[in-house]
């Protein structure tokens, strides 16, 4: 057998596979939560799970395998152990009854003890209770299909990553998903800022909708420490918006490759690592859910689509980040995995632009770069004028973007302008 078809024998594996075997039997996106190590005892209403026939030696196992165990077992858990009359009753409230415990063993020995709930604080209640009573998978909660007018209920209950979703265009997707119904991790290199913003949707929405975690997307140790501590967190992952990324402005005779590298280290190789992590996470839940449907989903720029004068730097890893996505999208589609980038026009209302020290329309009010300018509005003006719609683009603009790419599940390897009409698809 293909080394390929192997995997490490962690818990993130199994996560993985047990996430997804609940959302192909429910069509719902469960919070899934492992207790910490060495937990023994099996709860009694749990689904154990003996993946000693799938190992390979103490470090693989056959993942392919495991999961035709999981999946055997469950049916198996259906048959043989759900109590008499179960299906009736759970005909009656709406749904079935499924166990809320997954225990992995190896012969006698538990090496892993997994809670499933519809959300994170009820996921992490039931853990800490080792509360083991059956749920009941109400397909009321499932996500439906919906119509336009309520776009935005595409990703309530689902897992979402954000990165650079800190600060910017960022918080105010993460902030946006939340108020959506999601559950949003706020990936960023500020892990003070990502604190911050996590404490305040919480606090907005009630409820556990935001989570914290450290990440340089740059660096591939910090990614995927990254995956592996969201994994272990929440158990896996429905959407992933890359969107952490810089600008540093340079003429091509005159920028240092320092600087040139610092940008595309971000915005291009960073993207790279993000969907890298993100492609093996939804390979791995795709095995034991393969009619559930993930996004990639790459926060571009309208540079990507046209260049940018004295911006080289910015534009050339922004049209390398549109190669990468429809690449990433001919490969990934095989694992039910859409990857699409939004490519949205200038926020002027944003810090890059509206910064009252060191924004661009300072700087080019005092550079003199607009002729006639005499006042930052005069800029702002010259600007807009340049647009067919007479505006920048906002944080609701760029969201509509996004509850329709991942609405479209027909939709693969696109590069979606969001410009008022500056740019257009050909």
């Amino acid at each position: 057998m293909e080394r390929a078809e192997r995997r490490r024998a962690d818990p993130a594996a199994m996560a993985l596979l047990i996430r997804g075997l609940y959302i192909n039997t429910g069509r719902y996106p469960w919070v899934l939560m492992q207790s910490p190590p060495g937990e023994t005892g099996i709860p009694q209403e749990a689904l154990s799970i003996d993946i000693a026939p799938a190992r390979y030696d103490a470090h693989y196992l056959d993942i392919e395998y495991a999961a035709k165990i999981l999946q055997d077992a469950y049916t198996a858990w259906e048959f043989d152990r759900a109590p008499a009359g179960a299906e009736a009753a759970a005909r009656a409230e709406g749904g079935k009854k499924v166990p809320s415990c997954v225990v992995v063993k190896e012969a006698d020995r538990v090496q892993g003890m997994y809670w499933i709930d519809q959300d994170f604080d009820a996921a992490k209640k039931r853990m800490e209770a080792k509360n083991d009573t059956l749920l009941t998978e109400n397909v009321s909660l499932a996500p439906l299909r919906f119509d336009v007018a309520h776009r935005a209920e595409v990703v309530k209950n689902k897992i979402a990553l954000v990165t650079g979703g800190a600060q910017g265009i960022g918080a105010f997707i993460a902030q946006s998903l939340a108020a959506s119904g999601a559950l949003v991790v706020i990936a960023d290199c500020n892990l003070e800022g990502a604190e911050t913003l996590a404490v305040q949707i919480n606090a907005k929405e009630k409820r556990t909708a935001a989570i914290p975690l450290a990440v340089n997307v740059a660096d591939e140790a910090s990614v995927d420490a990254l995956f592996k501590t969201l994994i272990k967190t929440v158990g896996g992952l429905d959407i992933c918006i890359s969107n952490a990324g810089v600008l540093k402005a340079g003429s091509v005779l005159e920028q240092s490759l320092h600087d040139f590298t610092f940008v595309t280290d971000i915005n291009y190789t960073g993207f790279f690592l993000i969907a890298k992590y993100a492609g093996l996470l939804f390979r791995e839940q795709h095995r034991t859910a393969p009619h559930w449907k993930t996004d990639i989903i790459q926060i571009n720029s309208k540079s990507g689509l046209e260049g940018s004068n004295r911006n080289g730097a910015y534009a050339g890893g922004k049209f390398g980040g549109i190669g990468l996505t429809k690449s990433f999208a001919l490969e990934l589609v095989d694992y039910n995995i859409k990857v699409n980038a939004i490519c949205p026009g200038n926020f002027f209302d944003g810090p890059l632009w509206s910064d009252p020290e060191k924004g661009l329309f300072v700087q080019y009010l005092r550079t003199g770069k607009v002729p006639g300018a005499k006042h930052i509005a005069d800029v702002k003006a010259y600007y807009e004028a340049r647009v067919p719609m007479k505006r920048g683009c906002t944080g609701p603009d760029v969201m509509r973007a996004i509850y329709y790419i991942i609405e479209q599940e027909y939709e693969t390897g696109q590069a979606l302008p969001v410009t008022g009409g500056q740019v257009m698809l050909h």
